[in-house]
């Protein structure tokens, strides 16, 4: 199926929603089967960009099933599963399991700030509950709690945690712990993507990647061969819609609407507390994905 357990160019993919809020499974579909035919060995759902805080276990149980019965083993299907109640988690993870999930994304607690020995047991007590690879998520600007460099060596020496979707922005930390361990390392950022490919990540966990999967592809093939030039070039044509989709206001409203704008999906509906982009960040983004080529 992929190189890894997680493939290694890989979108956190939106979950589409209709007008009135509900999951719309068409476009789950549709999503999908757009993300595999433009260049991703795997997918991440229900994670921050599939909106997971606001749907039910339920709806996050469908959308991995879909997610998998449409990827039909072409992509590698990473279920977020991550909770700030660690028995939460451990149910979530049996149940992606049983409807076809090949890997867990695995967030830090949020909210209640555990501390460092707590999301190690956090994490071990995961791990021991499956028999799922595990990446952990490293993104304290969401959650208020870091992945540190000692919590990172030390829960790799679980043969189930696997990876690591870094999305800290601390390069020199991110060295560290590649340099001590074989933790798979993605790139959680599309602002960094590069650097970290750079360093040492085998690939990328992006939100982008839902417009930019083949030129994605090609900076992690370009990387791989050792072409920096090609991997520079591809990652400066990209910056116009970098910028539209993860800085103009949130990236699972904008990807959404630059997948509505692409005609992938009906709606760009987003639930409570986000919204959906006014008309002038519309303007931003269309003029983003022009500049990219990716339109």
């Amino acid at each position: 199926m992929t190189t890894n357990p997680f493939g290694r160019v890989i979108t956190a993919m939106v979950t589409p929603m209709h007008p009135d809020g509900s999951v719309d499974e068409a476009g789950v579909r549709a999503v999908v089967e757009h993300l595999v035919a433009n260049g991703h060995d795997g997918i991440v759902v229900n994670g921050t960009t599939g909106e997971a805080s606001t749907l039910t276990d339920d709806e996050s149980i469908d959308v991995v099933r879909l997610a998998v019965e449409v990827a039909g083993g072409r992509a590698a299907i990473t279920a977020g599963v991550g909770s700030n109640d660690t028995a939460h988690c451990i149910h979530m993870a049996g149940r992606v399991a049983e409807v076809g999930a090949d890997a867990l994304l695995l967030v830090s607690p949020y909210y209640n700030k555990p501390t460092q020995a707590g999301l190690v047991a956090h994490c071990r007590a995961v791990a021991d509950s499956t028999e799922l690879p595990i990446m952990l998520y490293d993104i304290p600007g969401r959650t208020g709690v870091e992945f540190t460099t000692q919590t990172l060596v030390e829960l790799a020496e679980h043969p189930r945690i696997a990876a690591v979707k870094d999305a800290k922005a601390d390069l020199w930390a991110s060295s560290h712990v590649m340099a001590a361990t074989d933790l798979l390392w993605f790139s959680g950022d599309d602002v960094l993507t590069l650097a970290l490919l750079a360093q040492g990540a085998v690939g990328c966990v992006s939100v982008v990647g839902h417009v930019a999967g083949q030129e994605y592809a090609a900076m992690v093939a370009a990387a791989d061969s050792g072409d920096l030039t090609t991997a520079r070039s591809i990652h400066q044509r990209l910056i116009p819609a970098v910028d539209a989709i993860m800085t103009t206001s949130q990236g699972a409203i904008m990807a959404k609407a630059a997948l509505v704008e692409l005609g992938v999906i009906e709606s760009a509906f987003v639930r409570l507390p986000l919204v959906e982009s006014p008309p002038e960040h519309l303007e931003i983004l269309r003029k983003g994905l022009a500049e990219a080529g990716l339109r």
